[in-house]
């Protein structure tokens, strides 16, 4: 082997390092103290690496560090820049910067996933992934420069140059129509349950709303008006929808039950007809065979006089009448 060749073969490694310290100050406005928190932040854990010790080598526990390093600085800048605005206001803004969906977007325009290290599949416009990665970049810089850094890097090197706060602070997302239409989609019954309704300490109501899906408990929500705290129980359900299958699984399993029961066989529909066996049936003969006996015509005469109407008049009677009929009928009964 050449002089040359040997090297050109030491080199690779660190002009690959350089490489990807030229791309991070790109991203980050700094160069990395410690380069490896950052490969660690990198590696997706498709990899299946392990350290030296045998366990996992990936960037699923810089990932969990970064979620709450982001929500406390995003919190901070939140608070900071809309004083005196409700709380209701300052966590949807905070939730609409720190979504998935955000985060997957401003790692794809920072070119992060183009860094990222996995294997067996590509990681590319996948902001699920992507927005993983970013979280994970977080917590490396907590963990190489301390919180000040998290905190500069996403005001300066986020908000000024991919996003703009005030943009995304009023543009209003309404996550109980997201939710209305999953569950429409999906045809799961949803309906909002109000839980109580309390005053602040000057007097402001404040609503207290729970989603329910299938019966199932969703999350709950206040607010200072019905809406807001209905979109707070939406918006809470709908991220609890994406982190626990089995929330998922629990809402169709009582879906399916419902669904189950709708679908049995109903009881046949009562029959509408009057019943006629209070008839007596009777046997018809012809004219010509009908004899009439003497014991029928008295029959007969009997009743013509029991139905006679001709005592029916409308005649008014005296006083008088009455007494002499009145006597009349005493007198026949002795």
């Amino acid at each position: 082997m050449r002089l040359k060749d040997i090297i050109d073969r030491i080199k690779l490694p660190f002009r690959k390092e350089k490489e990807l310290f030229s791309a991070l100050y790109a991203i980050l406005g700094f160069y990395p103290r410690n380069i490896e928190y950052y490969k660690q932040a990198l590696m997706h854990k498709s990899i299946r690496k392990r350290n030296d010790k045998g366990k996992p080598l990936n960037n699923e526990r810089l990932e969990f560090l970064g979620d709450a390093i982001l929500d406390a600085a995003v919190g901070y800048i939140v608070y900071r820049h809309y004083e005196g605005k409700r709380e209701g206001f300052l966590t949807n803004t905070r939730s609409k910067l720190v979504s998935r969906d955000t985060l997957g977007k401003l790692a794809n325009e920072m070119g992060l996933g183009q860094l990222l290290v996995s294997s067996g599949h590509s990681t590319s416009h996948n902001s699920y992934v992507e927005g993983n990665a970013f979280e994970a970049l977080v917590g490396a810089i907590y963990l190489d420069r301390g919180y000040d850094a998290c905190l500069e890097f996403f005001e300066k090197r986020v908000l000024g140059k991919y996003i703009n706060l005030d943009k995304v602070a009023f543009k209003e997302v309404n996550f109980k129509s997201k939710l209305l239409e999953w569950s429409q989609k999906n045809r799961v019954r949803m309906e909002f349950q109000m839980l109580k309704q309390l005053k602040d300490d000057n007097g402001s109501p404040i609503f207290s709303f729970q989603v329910m899906l299938e019966g199932i408990e969703g999350e709950k929500g206040n607010g200072y008006s019905k809406k807001e705290a209905q979109q707070m129980a939406s918006r809470e359900t709908l991220q609890r929808l994406k982190r626990e299958p089995q929330f998922i699984d629990a809402i169709f399993n009582a879906k399916t039950e419902r669904t189950k029961m709708e679908e049995e066989p109903a009881m046949a529909v009562p029959d509408t007809e009057q019943n006629q066996d209070f008839m007596i049936e009777q046997e018809h003969q012809a004219e010509s065979d009908i004899q009439e006996s003497p014991k029928d015509s008295k029959m007969l005469e009997s009743l013509d006089d029991e139905f006679d109407l001709s005592d029916i008049s409308h005649k008014e009677k005296s006083r008088e009448d009455i007494i002499a009929e009145a006597e009349a009928a005493a007198f026949a009964e002795e």
